[in-house]
């Protein structure tokens, strides 16, 4: 049997553009510290991570220490000698240096460290399916790095004078030029300036999982309504203020994630099992261990003595929201009790829910002291009889 034939690239390099003077920065942007690594480090983590093809490092400024990180990571150094010129002459220089079996390339600047690992595999998916000679990745419609060249605009490129960019180029190839949407805020943040790369070094130890863009823009994806939306917004407020309640008491919370398990609890809501439907929505978009609390927010028992974790966190604080207000488990409660008070199963089930959110809350409040504005736990047989 013959192998298949494929219409896109079957070999993708990432040229990573790490060569200039980093005169701005007044420091040597590739080499700086960047979580336990280096800014260039991260980026060839990433890289590596995302199993897209070989990365070629090109390096001018301080050539020789860049390349050696670069080469003890296993990328392929590549020198500029003309590095002083400008941008356009490093991506001639790791263009020139490609295989000719590399059929397509992204090029990544060093100083855009932050972009994911599902960027690079999503980009790199498109290549493998499409003809597109261009493709650029886009986060709620702002397009970023990296972009990806294929190998027919290569001569072009290397043809160009000095005065352009690559911009330039991939501009006049919009009609065969096709976008690649991602949940990726780090792709449109760049790090020119020490307080650019402050922020982007202090928001690296959260970018396990989702930010409030990258929230916002996977309901956007998903059509979630705007009420829905608003409701999130609230649930999370209050979610990430149970969190802080529970660190200051000694019980430290991961509150990236509980803010965005908060915000993306209902992302499929409406759909048949909403909870499990938003759970594979949110994995998809790379983001597995949120998904698990997207999962479990309807329902998230607490065993005694069980440690208390973002999914309960959530799943407390989306019981004590009604709409966009913060109320107490009985008023929260009381509409189900009264609609289901004739229905045996639906009303276990509901006494079931109701324990577990009673159990969780009592868990936090032993840590934390009462919740403010909470109305208290009422007792199931009272909220039914009352009627309410």
């Amino acid at each position: 049997m013959s192998d298949p034939v494929m219409s896109g690239p079957s070999s993708i390099a990432v040229v990573v553009l790490a060569a200039g003077w980093s005169s701005r920065m007044g420091a040597l942007k590739p080499l700086l510290p960047f979580g336990n690594d280096t800014v260039l480090g991260h980026v060839l983590s990433t890289i590596e991570a995302a199993a897209v093809g070989p990365a070629y490092v090109v390096v001018g400024n301080e050539a020789e220490r860049v390349a050696s990180v670069a080469e003890v990571r296993g990328a392929v150094a590549v020198a500029n000698p003309a590095f002083a010129d400008g941008m356009m002459s490093s991506i001639k220089a790791g263009i020139s240096a490609l295989p000719d079996t590399v059929d397509g390339v992204m090029i990544l600047p060093v100083d855009v460290p932050l972009v994911r690992v599902d960027t690079l595999s999503r980009i790199a998916e498109s290549a493998r399916k499409g003809e597109a000679c261009v493709l650029r990745s886009t986060f709620r419609g702002r397009p970023g790095h990296p972009p990806f060249v294929h190998r027919r605009l290569f001569a072009e490129i290397l043809a160009a004078s000095s005065k352009m960019t690559l911009r330039d180029i991939l501009d006049r190839h919009q009609d065969e030029a096709q976008s690649v949407a991602v949940i990726d805020s780090g792709m449109v943040r760049d790090m020119d300036y020490p307080d650019d790369y402050r922020r982007l070094a202090a928001s690296l130890p959260h970018r396990r999982h989702p930010d409030e863009a990258e929230c916002e823009a996977m309901l956007e994806a998903a059509d979630t309504p705007e009420p829905t939306r608003r409701h999130s917004r609230a649930v999370a407020r209050l979610a990430v203020d149970i969190a802080a309640r529970l660190t200051a008491g000694g019980h430290a919370l991961d509150t990236t994630a509980v803010r965005a398990g908060a915000l993306l609890h209902d992302i499929a809501k409406g759909e048949s099992d909403h909870a499990a439907a938003g759970a594979r929505r949110v994995a998809a978009f790379g983001f597995a261990e949120v998904a698990e609390i997207v999962a479990v927010h309807m329902e998230c028992a607490i065993e005694p003595g069980e440690p208390i974790d973002p999914r309960h966190v959530v799943f407390l604080a989306d019981k004590l929201v009604k709409g966009e207000q913060r109320v107490g488990i009985e008023e929260r409660f009381a509409p189900a009790f009264t609609a289901f008070a004739s229905d045996p199963a639906a009303l276990a089930s509901v006494r079931r829910r109701h324990a577990a959110v009673a159990a969780v809350l009592a868990a936090v409040e032993a840590v934390t002291g009462p919740l403010p504005d909470a109305h208290g736990v009422g007792e199931p047989d009272a909220l039914v009889e009352s009627g309410r």
